[in-house]
């Protein structure tokens, strides 16, 4: 096989695309095949920086690991960062080519990338045995289907065959399920082979009816039903989709090693982008992450974590309007741990100076670190290595402030002064020996009799996770019948399900 392909589509954003696309590679690559994970467009805040310096969606990078490849830009040609509800970044195989509005995009920017997205794809497929697609939010967006790169469009391009995940622990899935394939053209709903049932709790004998009824109305199968996973942590696209009101990162299902736990708060600022870098902390054995967003929740917490943002200017307002900055003031006075990671490290220091992300020219910092900060145009994309309390350090960068640091101590080319830590680091919590050796400082100058696992490892508990994934797929769908659409499309003569596209 060469060259096979698969586009896996949603009823609605956050079905369970992502992890699907995830489990049928791990699936696959455990069968011998060599696959590759693709995603035309993508809007997420969640990024990871490839070892060729690009920038792509982190969901993408995380399938690539379940199809144990390297991730590149290939993979994600369009990043779309959003910067407000009507504006977002455009990064274009892995780096950014400006700012635009929704209607400008959609109105004519995005029918140039056809292109681009279509031959990023044809590489790949010219590379491996199956490139399995993800599309975003749902193919039966008709207002945007004249100029769609991520779904059907690419789909009708490359003759690939769908299927459609629903997600039946919201309800509603048979509704969805019809009524996104009767709003596909005629074209379109060739290539809808059939569906997938996502996150069934129960007894799935009370579900076949249903699917046998489906079927009726359709002509389409559904190729399996996935049972709700608890606690697989994986990397999600969209941020999180939640209240942010008392959200907790799962973590793993282990009793702390010492006498106590340790406490983390996650300051939920506007524009949060990659909060997965404190997955690391929760999954460490007697760690707590909490997202929060007032200040009285900062009183029980060992650490507070100020996380990365597309919106710096705007989150240090934010945190200022909550009367979150004067609660992390106290805290430093207190000598109470505090880490700024990226945006969060540079709303710390004494000063922004940002012509190009806010356009709001001078504004204060918190002044808890000796940092400046002067936004440049052009964007830091790396994969720096390091060291820092004695251990390794492996992490990645993408930002536009540049920082200069007048004292402190060295900590991860940012700084730290007392118990308040900065860098435009991500990743770094992924360096197992680090996060030991960063969780005992906190621990100490928490006053927590809290000890690291000493063998907690951050990566082969990824890999877990996207077994986890792989046997999903394999014990609940159907597999020869996914892998025959993989080779050979979607079968001939499906139905038409009126009414089509308006």
């Amino acid at each position: 096989m060469r060259g096979g392909g698969l586009l896996v589509a949603g009823t609605t954003s956050d079905a369970g695309k992502s992890v699907v696309t995830a489990g049928i590679c791990r699936w696959l690559v455990r069968q011998g095949i060599k696959v590759a994970p693709f995603k035309g467009q993508n809007m997420s805040l969640n990024s990871f920086v490839t070892r060729e310096g690009a920038e792509i969606g982190r969901a993408q990078a995380m399938q690539a690991q379940a199809a144990r490849v390297e991730p590149t830009a290939l993979m994600n040609p369009v990043l779309l960062k959003p910067g407000s509800d009507r504006s977002s970044q455009v990064v274009l195989m892995g780096k950014p080519v400006g700012e635009m509005s929704a209607r400008g995009y959609h109105g004519g920017r995005q029918k140039t990338l056809f292109e681009p997205v279509m031959a990023c794809l044809e590489e790949l497929r010219g590379t491996y045995d199956a490139v399995i697609c993800e599309g975003a939010g749902s193919p039966a967006e008709i207002n945007l289907r004249r100029t769609d790169i991520v779904n059907m469009g690419i789909a009708r391009a490359a003759k690939l065959p769908v299927v459609v995940v629903g997600d039946i622990d919201r309800g509603g899935v048979f509704a969805q399920f019809f009524g996104t394939t009767a709003l596909l053209s005629p074209e379109d709903q060739s290539l809808v082979a059939g569906y997938l049932v996502n996150k069934f709790r129960g007894d799935v004998s009370l579900l076949e009816p249903g699917l046998d009824m489906l079927h009726g109305l359709t002509g389409r199968r559904t190729f399996g039903v996935l049972p709700y996973a608890h606690g697989l942590g994986i990397d999600e696209e969209d941020g999180l989709r939640v209240s942010l009101r008392g959200a907790v990162r799962e973590s793993v299902v282990a009793p702390p090693v010492g006498a106590d736990v340790l406490r983390v708060a996650v300051c939920a600022v506007p524009l949060m982008s990659n909060f997965t870098d404190v997955d690391a902390l929760a999954a460490e054995p007697g760690v707590i992450v909490r997202f929060v967003d007032r200040p009285e929740e900062l009183a029980d917490a060992d650490l507070v974590v100020v996380p990365g943002t597309r919106g710096t200017v705007r989150a240090l307002a934010w945190l200022r309007e909550r009367g979150l900055a004067d609660a992390l003031v106290r805290r430093a006075a207190e000598g109470r741990p505090v880490l700024g990671i990226c945006g969060g490290f540079q709303v710390l220091g004494e000063r922004i100076e940002d012509e190009v992300e806010s356009k709001a020219g001078v504004v204060d910092g918190l002044g808890l670190l000796p940092v400046r900060i002067r936004f440049g145009v052009e964007k830091t994309l790396a994969r720096p290595v390091g060291e820092a309390l004695g251990e390794r350090v492996e992490g990645y960068e993408i930002h536009h402030g540049v920082a200069s640091v007048d004292g402190g101590e060295p900590f991860l080319d940012g700084c730290r002064v007392g118990s308040v830590w900065g860098t435009h680091w991500h990743g770094s919590l992924e360096s197992d020996g680090f996060r030991r050796a960063f969780l005992r400082e906190v621990a100490t100058a928490a006053g927590r009799r809290f000890v690291p696992a000493p063998d907690t490892s951050f990566g082969a508990l990824r890999e877990e996770q996207l077994d986890r994934l792989g046997d999903l797929i394999e014990e609940h769908a159907d597999t020869d019948a996914l892998l025959r659409l993989i080779e050979d499309g979607a079968p001939e003569g499906l139905p038409f399900v009126p009414p089509g596209a308006p």
